[in-house]
């Protein structure tokens, strides 16, 4: 088989459970009838939480945000499961296949996230009931509530190192990797206009991941060999406020698409206001 990039054509086959009518028709109950109820019970944790003030603690804020998870992570894998079974149609395609990894890798990690950080909440509460301590920070950043804790510095530092690989050297190395294979493409590509506009592509995002993973990198990995200062204070500013505020612009400025849809967008709010004032 030629290998090569086959990403805009690849379709997937899910084969399901089974191919037994009888057993589609009662797998097709069985899986509709948990997904509503984790749907519908896990509504009326968020409306319970978000309706009455005497649950506006830290406790049913992450229980409310676990039920918003779990919501995401049964909707993105269970729906095409269900809808393969009433159409009998088992095709998948690349982009859809991607996509529900992707939500399925978001949600996941964020419900993993929020039970962590629900079961720290009830060891301060059991523990530490009304301990407050002050974080020289603009927000909760984990090297710094780490360097609070009164246990071994080595079980801090490994935390804090375990975080970083996970959450930012592993992706990181599949960026790099992406690229790796992308300027070796660009290499292989013979006019200089060619290479220009592939490259020019990139460089955008490559500006973001740089400013992202370098700073967030540099926070996390040098936390534990040096005290709490100003310029990791700066640091933390660029990838939580700088990066985001900049992908709008950056993505958007060098996409003829995204300009396209924004000018659609803009004339229509045009109109609407138009209209409403005539």
């Amino acid at each position: 088989m030629e290998r090569g990039n086959q990403t805009g054509s690849g379709n997937f086959i899910l084969l399901g459970f089974s191919d037994d009518p009888d057993l589609q028709s009662l797998l097709f109950g069985l899986l509709l009838s948990m997904y509503l109820v984790t749907v519908l019970g896990n509504l009326l944790i968020i409306l319970a939480t978000v309706s009455d003030s005497h649950l506006h603690t830290p406790m049913y804020f992450f229980l409310s945000n676990l039920s918003l998870a779990d919501i995401g992570f049964t909707s993105y894998t269970i729906h095409k499961a269900l809808r393969n079974i009433q159409t009998q149609r088992k095709v998948f395609t690349f982009a859809g296949c991607i996509s529900q990894i992707y939500f399925f890798v978001v949600f996941g990690c964020h419900e993993n996230m929020l039970l962590t950080v629900m079961a720290y909440d009830r060891f301060i509460a059991v523990c530490h009931p009304l301990h407050y301590v002050e974080i020289p920070h603009f927000f909760c950043d984990l090297p710094e509530v780490v360097k609070l804790a009164c246990s071994d510095t080595l079980i801090n530092n490994v935390v804090v190192y375990s975080a970083a690989i996970i959450l930012g050297v592993f992706p990181l190395t599949g960026i790099l990797f992406s690229y790796s294979q992308i300027f070796s493409s660009i290499l292989r590509i013979s006019s200089a206009e060619g290479k220009y506009k592939t490259f020019s592509t990139c460089g955008s995002h490559l500006l973001v991941v740089s400013l992202f993973y370098g700073t967030g990198l540099g926070v996390y990995l040098s936390s534990a060999a040096s005290p709490s200062s100003r310029m990791s204070l700066m640091a933390s500013v660029m990838y939580t406020m700088v990066t985001p505020m900049l992908n709008p612009f950056i993505y958007s400025l060098r996409n003829r698409d995204i300009k396209v849809a924004l000018g659609r967008v803009l004339s229509k709010v045009a109109t609407l206001s138009e209209s409403s004032f005539a």
